[in-house]
Parts: structure tokens; sequence; C-alpha cells
């Protein structure tokens, strides 16, 4: 099991960080900063399979993924590149969630109905076929964030939390927020009640729960609902504060 996965189910807060440059230097830059994990933006950052490939070698395998959208053959792909945990977005239903806990593991005797293929002989996951416990402990090493970020999805909530194999949900607070009617207002009340609620159903539940802000007292304020898998800054946005920081300083 990464790390990364033992400490979240430990209940251990895990801060970590969100990267969408698309670059291998900003990635290992961010892999030396102190926090806990970094996450390989698929959906909206600048990454292929190839660059996130690249990124793998750079961070380990306690560096997370967000693939683009809900498919089986996304997961398969950064699961073989040796990526133990997948962020999933979008995911409304407990059965959208039930298809991505099988593709996330190989048919078992404690999973039978993974729907995994199996290609470890030839792949970077097994050290190219040099990790001989790989299928037999692959299972056990990965983990699945399933995001809810709508108001279908938090209709849905206990249902999701309740799927075998979602290891935990992260609320999208962006989307949710749109959902609910408040594209251009992420602080609204209702949207950060659904938010602290969500996260209280979610830890209660006893799965993972997760969420995002750039803000540290909000952060904090997450945390104390309940989430452990909390993205607390992103190169992006630092890079960007950063160097107009230094353009006002000039000034």
């Amino acid at each position: 099991m990464s790390s990364l996965k033992t400490h979240l189910l430990a209940g251990k807060v895990q801060r970590g960080l969100w990267l969408g440059l698309g670059s291998a230097a900003s990635a290992e830059i961010a892999a030396t900063s102190g926090l806990d994990w970094c996450l390989i933006d698929g959906e909206h950052g600048a990454y292929d399979i190839a660059n996130i490939a690249e990124q793998a070698r750079v961070l380990g395998p306690d560096a997370c993924v967000r693939i683009p959208k809900a498919e089986d053959w996304m997961i398969k792909q950064v699961l073989d590149l040796g990526l133990h945990t997948v962020v999933v977005p979008m995911v409304d239903t407990a059965e959208q969630a039930h298809a991505l806990a099988c593709a996330m593991r190989y048919p078992s005797k404690e999973f039978p109905q993974g729907t995994r293929g199996i290609g470890a002989a030839i792949v970077r996951a097994s050290g190219y076929n040099q990790d001989t416990a790989y299928l037999a402990e692959a299972n056990d090493r990965v983990c699945l964030m399933v995001q809810a970020e709508t108001v279908t999805a938090l209709e849905n909530l206990d249902e999701i939390c309740a799927v075998d194999g979602v290891d935990g949900v992260f609320i999208g607070p962006a989307d949710l927020a749109a959902s609910m009617g408040y594209l251009h207002d992420l602080d609204a009340a209702p949207v950060q009640a659904a938010i602290d609620a969500a996260l209280r159903k979610i830890a209660a539940s006893g799965k993972i729960a997760g969420c995002l802000s750039f803000d540290a007292k909000r952060a904090a304020h997450y945390v104390d609902m309940g989430a452990r898998f909390v993205a607390v800054a992103s190169d992006v946005a630092v890079l960007s504060a950063g160097l107009r920081a230094v353009s006002t300083d000039l000034q």
C-alpha cells in the first residue's frame, strides 16, 4: 500500500499541490516543497499520457493523477505507469462509482468484479516485470478518489460512499458552486454549507474526505469538517501570484 493511502486511512491530514503546468521541472520543485502529495491534473492541466509518465518518474508512486474523464481505459493507462492514487471528476451516481472501482482493480478472490486489464509483464508499474509481487498486491496499493461536484452527486452521496472499492470522495467546490447556480460566487453561503455537510457525511461513512481551497483559513476549516485529502495550492496559482508580487514590488 502506498504511504499516502496508509496515512489517509489512518486519519492523518495530507495536504497537497495541484500541478497544471505540464512541466517536469515544476513537478520536481513541487516534490521538494514539503507538502505531502502532488497531483498531476490531467483534466484541466497541459498533460497527455507521455508527460504524465515523465512526471511519474519525477514524483514517484505516491503522486496522484486526475484523469480527464471517467473512462476505464484512462484509469488503466495511469495505473500501468505505477501511479496509485487516481482522482476521477464528475462522478454523479453509485453506478458510475462502482464501474470505476472495478476498473481500478484486477479480478481477484477479494474483488471478483474487477475489470482492470492485465499487462503487468510489460509496464512500469511492475518495474517492467521485476516486481514479482505486483499482481498480488496491486489491488491493495491503489486508491480511488471520486469527485462529487454537482447537486446530483450530493443527492447520491450516501450511495456513492457505500460503494466497495471507492476509497474516498473529493468535493469539487467550483463545479459544485456552478451546479448550484453560483458560477461566480464560490463563497455563497449555500455553497459553503453544502460543502461542509458533504465533508461531514463522507467522513462519517468511513471514507476519505477530500476538498480543495487555496485559502489557508478555508482549507483549515475543511479539515475541521472532516477533510483529510486537502489541496492547498497549485503550481499555476503560486507562479502567477509570485510573479505579480514581483511586478508590484518594482512599481
